[in-house]
């Protein structure tokens, strides 16, 4: 009995180890972390269990037969984020580049299988060169067998992936089509073809960070969701953010316990609104006044600016945030703020996640370049999401609501459950003077001025959709967290259906 628990500790010892201590210690160098100190940051302590320590490699070729570390190249298994089991992968540089191989794969299926079966969520930590070449095509195999499980578990448990180093050509994939990616500056990045593919194909010179880092893909692509300054916050951030997230969609929203008062009364709110209709403030001065505590975890902070999308709590159950954002191009819907805040409307309605919506919104972003990117196609994205979302909708407009924007950001008319305007609300087809103009073309400046006067009066407010049954009530800002809290416990038990399909088309 002894020699076999020495054989098991020597096993485990050699599973440990990776790829060696010289590529620890070069990871290490590179301000990294290995596969398995990443996961000990990751989960509770003590918590990780850890399965298929040690698969090895099938192959034959290329003198591999001689090269074989247990593990083959992923940490897998299951643990505890705050007390709640998710299940991990986490991708080992130390061996073989952690390139994928046939078996490599496997293990990660076997973990999403679980995951599925059980109701938790997946967490990948990536740190890979890429498919395993002495492979071949089994590599590439392997691949698609996780593509597949990303798909089938879409909507059904959450999927959060950590790019923590190199995730080139088909690699992408895979964390493309979860729920949520962060990335790590100066040390991770993405891209379909390399630098060295597009300097031969089209004869551009760019380096890795610039094609694919951390900072292009949360600012430029919005492939990624945040970017973080090291291993460590990007880890902990994931901690933070998981709390927001149910298991799975079987699962009600986390609850968690909070001081904050569901009525507590923020006059600071009363004075928000600038007196000057063109004159910018801060959003997230609203959000976080409205939020638990003021704690609002932002996604894709410096992607399309214009508006903001992200989870906190009411009450200490998770909500999900969209609001326009003043600050930059005055809050106004274009192209890539109508992908961001489509995809997390769906993401909150796949997974029960009540949502709240803040509106001051000009329009849509006028332009020749907007219209030829398809800014009709794109625009119709985030009216889909919020007209398909069954979850319950609480709107609040707080200044501009103008045109196709208005009923597009969750709009009575899209099933919103409770609408509210604050009375700096302004309601409109258009701008006062820009509907002057139209109505009364060709009169004088004189003329204009005293029309524009008619116009605001008669429909910059909130009252005339109230008249109509489109806004539930005109609230007082500083009342906006009671009513929003109390519309929630109203809906909790909300039932909505849509008619039986097989899925939607809505329009990519």
């Amino acid at each position: 009995m002894s020699s076999t628990i020495e054989e098991l500790e020597r096993r485990r010892a050699a599973a440990r180890l990776g790829g060696g201590q010289k590529r620890i210690d070069a990871q290490h160098a590179k301000g990294k972390l290995t596969a398995r100190e990443r996961v000990e940051v990751l989960l509770d302590q003590g918590s990780f269990e850890e399965l298929d320590m040690y698969v090895e490699h099938n192959a034959v070729d290329f003198g591999m037969a001689d090269q074989i570390v247990p593990g083959d190249g992923v940490v897998t298994g299951s643990g505890t984020i705050n007390g709640r089991l998710v299940f991990v992968f986490s991708q080992d540089f130390t061996v073989f580049g952690g390139s994928l191989s046939e078996r490599h794969a496997q293990k990660i299926c076997k973990i999403m299988d679980m995951a599925m079966k059980v109701g938790a969520p997946v967490i990948g930590l990536n740190d890979s060169g890429g498919a395993r070449i002495q492979e071949g095509v089994a590599s590439l195999a392997g691949y698609a067998e996780v593509f597949q499980r990303n798909v089938l578990a879409s909507g059904v448990v959450p999927q959060l992936s950590l790019i923590m180093g190199p995730c080139a050509g088909g690699a992408v994939y895979s964390p493309a089509m979860t729920d949520f990616i962060f990335m790590v500056k100066d040390s991770s990045y993405m891209f379909v073809t390399g630098p060295d593919v597009v300097k031969t194909v089209t004869n551009e010179i760019v380096t890795q960070e610039e094609l694919g880092g951390a900072v292009t893909h949360t600012t430029k692509s919005g492939v990624a969701d945040v970017a973080f300054d090291n291993d460590i916050e990007a880890l902990l951030a994931a901690r933070d953010f998981v709390d927001f997230l149910p298991a799975s969609n079987r699962e009600s929203v986390p609850e968690r316990p909070c001081d904050d008062p569901w009525d507590r009364i923020e006059e600071s709110l009363d004075t928000l609104i600038p007196p000057s209709a063109n004159q910018p403030y801060d959003m997230h001065e609203c959000v976080r006044k409205v939020l638990d505590e003021g704690e609002f975890f932002e996604i894709q902070p410096t992607h399309a600016a214009n508006i903001l999308i992200g989870f906190g709590r009411i009450e200490g159950r998770t909500v999900g945030v969209v609001a326009n954002q003043p600050m930059v191009l005055a809050g106004v819907l274009d192209i890539n703020s109508s992908k961001k805040a489509a995809r997390f409307v769906r993401f909150c309605d796949a997974f029960d996640i009540p949502i709240l919506t803040f509106v001051d919104v000009p329009g849509f972003l006028p332009g020749v370049g907007q219209e030829h990117s398809g800014i009709i196609k794109h625009g119709a994205k985030l009216l889909f999401a919020y007209a398909e979302a069954t979850v319950p909708k609480i709107t609040v407009i707080t200044r501009k609501a103008y045109g196709g924007a208005y009923d597009v950001m969750a709009s009575k008319h899209l099933r919103g459950d409770l609408n509210y305007a604050w009375p700096t609300a302004e309601i409109a087809v258009m701008g006062a003077k820009g509907a002057v103009e139209i109505i009364f073309r060709g009169k004088t400046p004189e003329e204009i001025a005293e029309r524009t006067a008619e116009y605001e009066a008669r429909f910059a407010n909130p009252f005339v959709a109230a008249s109509k049954g489109f806004i539930d009530e005109v609230i007082l800002p500083h009342s906006t967290r009671r009513r929003i809290a109390l519309g929630l416990r109203k809906l909790r038990n909300k039932q909505l259906e849509n008619p039986w399909k097989k899925h939607d088309n809505i329009p990519l």
